[in-house]
């Protein structure tokens, strides 16, 4: 009984999703956007304050990064220490 319960909740979600999820697949792009245009907003001259505890983070993010600097109108990556293209 509980397994047709959660499966009920599954496709009642799918349901309620089904009309938004371009609008939800973009602001969550939007959102990695901001997020990565913070993360690497000191290299590219904009202060951080939050700087310091960005750094822990390259590592995980650098995956992205040639992604997001196409996405940004950049043909190039902007910082010189990272080489994607």
């Amino acid at each position: 009984m509980l397994d047709k319960l959660k499966k009920l909740i599954a496709y009642y979600e799918e349901v309620l999703e089904l009309p938004h999820r371009t609008e939800i697949a973009r602001e969550l792009r939007a959102e990695d956007d901001l997020f990565l245009l913070m993360l690497y907003s000191e290299m590219l001259g904009i202060p951080n304050p939050a700087y310091y505890y960005t750094l822990e983070l390259y590592p995980y993010m650098i995956e992205e990064f040639h992604d997001w600097h196409l996405r940004m109108g950049m043909e190039k990556s902007p910082l010189s220490g990272i080489r994607c293209c």
